[in-house]
């Protein structure tokens, strides 16, 4: 795959404020990317510099191998050859959604505009609805114009910006998958960024996990969860508990709930004190384990129930049953940890 994209020890700034500092990525043509964090980490930042509307400090970004900005240099957007999709979709209120659409292909003729316009109301799958007006829409089909009419162009490389934030929750989730297959049958390159990491997995190839201003990690979302490279990304990627250890070898670590091999090894040292991340897929039921610990609190998630199980020592873990396993608070329960992943991190 060649490479569309690349950032190379960027820096942007507001007034005196540095807001991103030396991060580095890069995206092949027909990736789907994510940079995911929480409020204030630099996200969004790092997609308005890439877009063109926000100058760079330091570094340098490319786009198809040809410099886009530096320090002191900003290609224009319009330049750029992007698509963007916003938050608030954008979109004209006084136009119909075929003008909506047809509005980056002016320099078109008409009966061109009106070919591409037809196909890709046929790519959102709002075929026959090119008469109507944005205010007719449900949240769905706006977000679909929105991103028909940034593809529209034919677009390098599509940006969006917290795309699905003002849907409720099943509408996102729908969304996101029926985007990201679009997007992959178009062979759209494409870098999102979100604080929803159920988004983030939805719809990337690969995420990045950014935290004041800097990229922690950039990974699959598979190793990203099984895998977390500091503690940070472990603690802000799904769910979990830290118990407090010891590392008893460089594979293995001994906790108040016994001793577990993991599938890496730590450089540590026998005995070092460390932190030890417990999954809630890490901990199973089994009604004929010695391990037998109460309910404080549960969480019906539909096909499963989410239990918070009290420790001896009075600390907490949680762990998904089958919500057919219907059981009361303070009423005991049998489990055995299987975490073939084991993450650890020397205790602070």
């Amino acid at each position: 795959m060649s490479e569309l994209l690349s950032l190379k020890s960027v820096q942007c700034s507001y007034e005196d404020r540095v807001v991103v500092r030396d991060l580095n990525l890069h995206v092949n043509r027909g990736n789907l990317v994510c940079v995911l964090g929480p409020s204030g980490c630099g996200k969004t930042t790092v997609l308005r510099a890439i877009a063109g509307f926000h100058p760079l400090d330091a570094g340098e970004i490319c786009i198809n191998g040809r410099p886009v900005s530096s320090p002191g240099y900003t290609l224009p957007p319009e330049k750029r050859r992007l698509g963007m999709v916003f938050q608030d979709y954008a979109l004209f209120p006084h136009l119909d959604l075929a003008k909506n659409i047809a509005f980056g292909l002016r320099h078109l003729p008409e009966s061109r505009q009106q070919q591409v316009v037809q196909a890709m109301l046929e790519v959102v799958g709002l075929e026959g609805m090119e008469n109507r007006y944005p205010h007719e829409l449900s949240g769905g089909q706006q977000q679909r114009v929105a991103l028909a009419r940034a593809l529209a162009p034919q677009p390098d490389l599509l940006l969006m910006d917290e795309p699905f934030s003002n849907l409720d929750v099943e509408l996102r989730e729908r969304l996101s998958e029926e985007v990201r297959q679009i997007l992959k049958k178009q062979g759209i390159t494409m870098v999102l960024v979100t604080h929803d990491q159920q988004e983030a997995f939805a719809l990337g190839d690969q995420v990045g996990v950014m935290h004041a201003g800097k990229l922690l990690q950039w990974d699959t979302p598979y190793n990203l969860y099984h895998e977390p490279n500091c503690r940070f990304v472990a603690d802000f990627i799904g769910q979990g508990v830290f118990l407090d250890g010891k590392l008893t070898s460089p594979d293995r670590v001994k906790t108040e709930l016994g001793e577990y091999q993991g599938n890496r090894a730590y450089d540590w040292g026998e005995g070092t004190p460390v932190e030890v991340l417990f999954r809630p897929d890490d901990i199973i039921p089994d009604p004929d384990s010695m391990l037998q610990l109460e309910i404080m609190q549960k969480a019906f998630k539909g096909a499963e129930i989410m239990y918070t199980l009290r420790l001896p020592n009075g600390g907490r873990l949680l762990s998904l049953f089958p919500s057919h396993a219907d059981h009361r608070i303070g009423e005991k329960v049998g489990i055995r940890i299987e975490a073939d992943h084991l993450v650890a991190f020397p205790k602070t």
